[in-house]
């Protein structure tokens, strides 16, 4: 693995340590949210030295030929959303029909409790964080891999790793799932840009949807409950 990577991974370990120091600064200065605050600072300025380490390490062999046009990238970008969702939907079925796990993800509904009390924070989660994971599971550690392995054993590990940083394995299968699309994204199309467009237009959405709508989703799903029991009851 190059040098630059492993000062990447160590900056992205460091800034998920970060807020240990951080967020106790930001209570002492008195700032409010001060977990949203921290972590817009502390990604903003891991995405700023990732970047510029990215910049001087030169791209991996299998990167350097054969890069798919820009039009096809655009493309791919698109159909690599729908990838991605199809395959959080397919995890999503196994976990609840297979599994037994409930639906819904306390992970997801945390991020989207601070967005709604700073919007500011959306641009973390839709943005630098995408832009931070790409690089560093999709880049750093899948493209290191495969620089060993074949592309499913590259594609298994490195999605393990990046379902498993996401502190939530009950729902693993879906973080690796979709990790899966990432790495396959990455390949097919020799741009990084492409998984990382995919993951941010993903991750955008859902965000917005429950900021913005999940109350009425909320409304909608216990209205469609009583009308399921109003039928139940009305047949019995």
């Amino acid at each position: 693995m190059a040098k630059n990577y492993w000062a990447i991974l160590i900056t992205y370990i460091l800034m998920q340590l970060s807020g240990f120091v951080g967020i106790p600064l930001m209570n002492g200065l008195g700032v409010n949210n001060p977990i949203v605050m921290w972590s817009v600072v502390s990604f903003l300025g891991a995405l700023i030295i990732i970047l510029f380490l990215i910049k001087a390490t030169p791209n991996e062999p299998f990167m350097r030929s054969d890069r798919m046009p820009v039009d096809r990238a655009i493309l791919w970008s698109i159909i690599g959303v729908f990838l991605a969702y199809a395959a959080q939907i397919a995890a999503g079925i196994i976990e609840t029909e297979l599994l037994g796990i409930k639906p819904g993800s306390e992970n997801t509904q945390a991020l989207v409790e601070y967005a709604k009390a700073a919007p500011i924070f959306i641009v973390v989660t839709s943005v630098f964080g995408p832009i931070l994971e790409e690089i560093v599971f999709r880049k750093v550690i899948f493209g290191s891999l495969y620089k060993r392995f074949n592309f499913w054993i590259s594609a298994l590990l490195s999605s393990l790793i990046f379902g498993a940083i996401h502190m939530e394995l009950v729902h693993l299968l879906m973080y690796f799932s979709m990790g899966l699309v990432f790495a396959f994204l990455y390949v097919k199309t020799k741009r990084l840009i492409v998984p990382i467009i995919a993951h941010v237009t993903m991750n955008t959405i859902v965000v917005l949807i429950n900021v913005f709508l999940g109350d009425k989703i909320m409304e909608m799903q216990k209205q469609l409950e009583q009308l399921e029991s109003f039928i139940g009851g009305f047949w019995l």
